[in-house]
């Protein structure tokens, strides 16, 4: 078997529905197998899965809750295939997702890949501007939605594959959440082993939070950045910085506006001018250009102060990141 696809889901049978149905309508030739692993929910999805059992050779695991890391790890520990794919159950698969890895990894044999992060058009349009926010070249780069120009990929665990070779050598993801996947890419590098983005195999991720749970999530994000850096000092980059860059930018022109110099407030104000014309153009709806700059301004905030707070604890106090932020960690 060439394929093994990993999916934890915690608390949410009404999306692993919505990928499982997905999976059905896959184009893809050869069999896969499809590995469920139930982490500590006490929503259970069996019942979801044992709808497809007749359309999928799917098989269904619970565990005890330890976090979506350890949960892939389990899953893949099970699995049968050469190339382990994981995803978030959030997530919708295309019909030609297999197609497309195949192909690309005929190419470009890697031992670990990630692919772009897209938006359907039955998204609601909170969802639309906040896959913008995270998907944008205005805000991180394009990194999540496929024009990735950095030398090394670190994809994304919500959509990420991994050769047998890689879990066996690199133990898998960390307990660190977020931040296991860039963790690992790393680990791996450091092991010898490259990574690459697939941008034909992209997913569609839904996302399904509101303003406060995505700001409680890019928070965290932030947060985990500088424990990162601290474990992997020699891939730190300085547009990790970039977001709290932008922060501070823009309250020194809120005071510099406040003191008679309003250049510098322009200059933030043109920026968001921008993201709203082209959040405006790509989905033709000024309403989801309205939510767009409100989901960039606060990834800008939620990352900016999280990194802030964390830099300083972790980088500059030295204080261990486990006692210093223990909500990003799960149980060894």
């Amino acid at each position: 078997m060439y394929f093994s696809l990993i999916i934890p889901v915690y608390n949410r049978p009404f999306e692993i529905g919505e990928l499982l149905d997905s999976l059905s309508a896959s184009t893809y030739a050869k069999t896969f197998e499809v590995v469920v692993v139930e982490d500590g929910s006490t929503e259970k999805s069996e019942a979801v899965v044992d709808l497809f059992r007749e359309k999928l050779q799917i098989s269904y695991f619970f565990k005890p809750n330890s976090g979506p890391g350890d949960s892939r790890n389990f899953g893949m520990r099970q699995a049968k295939g050469d190339y382990f794919l994981i995803f978030d159950s959030d997530c919708i698969i295309p019909p030609q997702y297999l197609d497309e890895v195949e192909k690309a990894l005929a190419v470009n044999p890697v031992d670990c890949f990630g692919g772009p992060d897209a938006a359907l058009g039955s998204f609601t349009d909170i969802q639309k501007a906040i896959n913008f926010a995270m998907t944008s070249f205005l805000t991180t780069g394009g990194i999540r939605g496929g024009s990735e120009r950095l030398g090394k990929f670190q994809p994304r665990s919500f959509n990420m594959g991994m050769s047998r070779a890689a879990f066996d050598s690199s133990g898998g993801f960390g307990h660190i959440h977020p931040g296991e996947d860039p963790d690992l890419s790393i680990r791996l590098w450091d092991l010898g082993f490259k990574t690459a983005l697939f941008p034909k195999a992209y997913v569609f991720h839904k996302r399904r939070i509101n303003w406060s749970k995505f700001y409680t999530q890019v928070n965290k994000f932030g947060k985990a950045r500088p424990i990162l850096d601290s474990w992997h000092p020699k891939h730190t980059k300085p547009t990790f910085y970039m977001p709290t860059g932008v922060l501070l930018v823009a309250l020194a022109a809120a005071i510099l506006a406040a003191f008679g110099y309003p250049l510098l407030l322009f200059n933030v104000l043109g920026y968001f001018v921008a993201v709203l014309m082209l959040a405006s153009a790509q989905y033709r709806s000024f309403k989801i250009g309205w939510f767009a700059v409100a989901a960039v301004a606060i990834q800008f905030y939620g990352y900016g102060t999280g990194f802030l707070k964390s830099f300083v604890k972790v980088r500059l106090l030295k204080q261990n990141p486990e006692k210093a932020f223990p909500e990003l960690f799960f149980k060894k």
